[in-house]
């Protein structure tokens, strides 16, 4: 790799996790954000998905603590009611554009209950039409869940296999890699088994990505915090989430990754936030502890808006409260009394 094109990754990938910011997840897929307008009853129309992306992208103030967005493969093809491309909306006001690539994830061959992820087929050429679209940085979800019997190894290697050629191709055509192994927390499994699930595949990803020569200085690790099952009738408090996630990393992800960016997965917003902000209240650590958060960033904000374009205002309010809160979780001084407050 030139060493331009490898100092450029650096930047960029050191970017995304700037102190004080975070991620913002705006790459659902069509069923995904389906279900997530049918929550507040609005139809997933294209420009009605067009209309509340703009709400998110242009409300004001939101650079200070959203460092980058990720775009589905239609919105980073749409524009803004003025006719500015969302790219390069985004790109104007300091938030780096970027690009889910997968495919999905589709059930995994002799290994009923599992997956694997698709879509390195035409990567190569698909990255390229994307950088002219203006991402500077893509990413590629695995599925990992934790079941009777499961996950196999198969599963876990087949996976981490993909996400480093993702990685690969990536950091080629001059993209940050996001690398997204997410062990799922559906189910009545203990937080020992899902540390213990994380850590093994944490391991088998970083295996991988080193033996296909990936520049670990070039690319962010998206994970999930070390939970309980969500079904699980000992919920561990947010100290032990902390301690295990952080234990986890420091086992499997080495100190030249710039930065981990937590998913949300199923948790509240406050719990999402309350439990970054208990890990960097835990530092310094040897990689910045961020967020790239989807849907608890973005459910007040959906939740007051409802289709309503004389909502919008509201909106981005809330859009811009919950990014704020997270932006403090950063520095690890987020209080959680903030949540009861009119005005934060």
């Amino acid at each position: 790799m030139a060493t331009m094109m490898k100092t450029d990754l650096e930047t960029t990938a050191k970017e995304l996790v700037a102190e004080g910011k975070g991620i913002l997840a705006a790459d659902e897929s069509d069923g995904t954000i389906k279900k997530r307008f049918d929550s507040i009853g609005v139809e997933s129309t294209e420009e009605n998905r067009r209309a509340y992306r703009e709400l998110l992208f242009t409300t004001e103030g939101i650079e200070d603590y959203i460092s980058g967005v990720i775009l589905f493969d239609e919105t980073i093809r749409q524009s803004a009611s003025d006719g500015t491309p969302f790219p390069k909306l985004l790109a104007e006001r300091g938030v780096i554009p970027g690009i889910k690539v997968d495919k999905g994830a589709k059930p995994l061959a002799g290994a009923e209950g599992e997956t694997v992820t698709e879509g390195l087929d035409g990567l190569r050429e698909r990255l390229e039409e994307y950088r002219e679209l203006g991402a500077r940085f893509t990413k590629w979800r695995a599925v990992i869940s934790i079941g009777e019997g499961i996950p196999s190894d198969y599963c876990i290697w087949v996976n981490a296999h993909a996400l480093a050629r993702y990685a690969a191709l990536s950091q080629e055509a001059g993209l940050v890699p996001i690398v997204e192994p997410e062990v799922l927390m559906d189910g009545d499994h203990t937080i020992d088994e899902s540390y213990r699930v994380t850590d093994r595949t944490l391991q088998a990803l970083f295996t991988e990505l080193f033996d296909q020569r990936v520049q670990r200085e070039g690319l962010l690790l998206k994970t999930n915090m070390v939970l309980s099952g969500y079904d699980c009738s000992d919920q561990a408090d947010d100290d032990t989430v902390a301690e295990l996630t952080i234990k986890c990393l420091e086992n499997t992800v080495p100190a030249a990754v710039p930065g981990v960016v937590f998913l949300s997965g199923g948790m509240a917003d406050e719990d999402a936030t309350a439990r970054l902000n208990v890990m960097n209240q835990r530092g310094p650590h040897p990689w910045e502890l961020s967020f790239s958060y989807g849907r608890a960033l973005q459910a007040p904000a959906l939740k007051a808006w409802g289709g309503d374009p004389s909502k919008m205002e509201e909106a981005q309010k809330a859009f811009y409260r919950r990014a704020k809160f997270n932006g403090a979780a950063r520095f690890g001084s987020y209080a959680p009394e903030w949540e009861q407050a009119e005005v934060a």
